[in-house]
């Protein structure tokens, strides 16, 4: 085996055209990576910016009413991860500002898709983009007539003759060949591991990326090898890998994604911005209307304070009954965003099985998810951005409740001091661990693939088929 896999790269070095296309994929894949590093960096540094500008502007209030401050609000901005200029998924589609502010939870805004038409159509070109549909073409150009020439040529005799057998063929130019795949994909992750900082986290993401695709390119150029080995001509061997190609990576994923859109259909958002409103007016059960709980929340204050009116509490109601219709506000958030975050993960979980017949949407999956480019980690900020949110509004709300004012001075205010005291919104990428635990289906999948192609091969091609 370790002769055929010599002797394939001797044919391969040969080959002047490849080494023409090595050198010009090399160069785009450098040229691509270096470029996407930049405007990563650039867009890391503008967020970092704009985050500190509005910092600083909140650090500025000198006096001002603690509930006005809560209209007043500020912004949040969804982090890029250092690798995610590799796949840029769907950050660029689904928005990168967020504004936080009293009595609503707001969309998440800005997305760069929506201010370029170029983009919107074709996205931005990206090492994820050659790797996944250009590069697997090449290695099946390199394939197709791996095995076929030998039988028309008749040198497969001879290799039989000398004790080889069909299995160990293919496996030995699939490797030869998948070696190849394996160095142009070095190219690219060498340029990621020298602009990565230091962060274990994403290293160890780049890492396990490279492994997810060297784990499709192998399926791919094994896949292809056996099936110029059970064919008759190249033509055909061509036209079922070119087919397979297409199918993989054109036609199912659209036909798979639009079936589990269908399948378990989010809400219109005029439909969803309807019911929360009329939930938080009328009760998420429908029969506890605002008024009714305020008048609840009016008496628990007044016999917990034993006054008859709230202008003879000793704190301010005003601040009480804010903070209340918020938390109301926060079950009715919970309700149907949770409504809607669960109908995301049953269509990603539809979508992730059907690896089971297509590893390209494994693959795809998994490139997104271990850049931090995809829902997962969209849905995770989000989360993350309002539980700071209902922190952030919860302080100002209890300032004006038990700061000293009372119920009705709304001209009373807070220093500086207090509003330089609430801590800036930190966001973090979910952990790996709990990553993986996401990804698992996809992880199985292409495991899968690639142990079933290669068992296949080990035991039904042990004989000498074509001598």
């Amino acid at each position: 085996m370790k002769t055929i896999v010599a002797n394939e790269w001797k044919n391969l070095g040969r080959d002047k055209g490849l080494l023409v296309a090595s050198v010009f994929f090399a160069a785009v894949l450098i040229a691509v990576s270096i470029i996407s590093v930049k405007e990563v960096k650039q867009s890391k540094e503008n967020q970092q910016k704009a985050q500190q500008h509005m910092r600083e502007k909140w650090e500025a209030i000198d006096s001002m009413n603690a509930h006005s401050a809560a209209h007043y609000g500020t912004y949040l901005y969804k982090p890029v991860t250092a690798i995610g200029n590799f796949d840029e998924g769907v950050y660029n589609i689904t928005g990168k500002v967020l504004r936080i502010e009293g009595h609503v939870q707001n969309e998440i805004v800005y997305s760069e898709a929506s201010q370029s038409l170029l983009m919107s159509k074709f996205g931005k070109l990206k090492s994820s983009l050659i790797l996944q549909y250009i590069i697997p073409l090449l290695l099946i150009f390199l394939a197709f007539n791996s095995m076929s020439n030998e039988k028309e040529s008749g040198r497969v005799k001879l290799l039989y003759l000398q004790g080889a057998t069909t299995a160990q063929l293919i496996i030995s130019k699939s490797i030869a060949i998948w070696i190849y795949g394996i160095l142009l994909l070095s190219i690219t992750f060498f340029v990621q591991l020298l602009s990565l900082p230091p962060d274990y986290d994403q290293t160890q993401r780049l890492l396990l990326l490279f492994v997810v695709f060297a784990l499709y390119y192998y399926i791919i150029v094994i896949g292809t090898i056996y099936l110029s080995a059970k064919l008759k001509n190249n033509t055909a061997v061509l036209t079922m890998s070119l087919a397979g190609w297409m199918l993989w990576t054109i036609f199912l994923p659209k036909i798979l994604g639009n079936t589990s859109e269908k399948a378990f259909r989010l809400p219109s958002r005029q439909a969803f911005q309807t019911a929360m409103q009329e939930d938080r007016a009328k009760g998420i059960d429908g029969h506890n209307p605002s008024d009714k709980r305020e008048k609840e929340l009016k008496e628990k204050v007044l016999k917990e304070y034993n006054v008859t009116d709230v202008k003879d509490l000793p704190i301010n109601y005003d601040g009480i009954r804010m903070q209340a219709d918020e938390e109301y506000g926060n079950q009715v958030w919970d309700k149907h965003f949770g409504n809607n975050y669960t109908l995301l993960k049953k269509q990603k979980t539809f979508y992730q099985l059907s690896g089971i017949i297509n590893p390209f949407i494994s693959l795809q999956n998994l490139s997104m998810g271990l850049c931090g480019t995809d829902m997962y980690h969209h849905v995770h900020f989000l989360q993350q951005a309002e539980l700071y949110r209902r922190n952030f509004i919860k302080m100002l709300n209890d300032r004006h409740a038990f700061g000293g004012s009372k119920t009705g001075e709304w001209e009373w205010t807070e220093n500086n001091e207090f509003f330089k005291s609430i801590k800036d919104f930190e966001y973090r990428n979910p952990a790996l661990g709990s990553l993986l635990e996401s990804y698992r289906i996809d992880l199985l999948c292409l495991i899968g693939w690639a142990a079933l192609i290669t068992t296949i091969v080990l035991f039904k091609e042990k004989k000498k088929e074509y001598v």
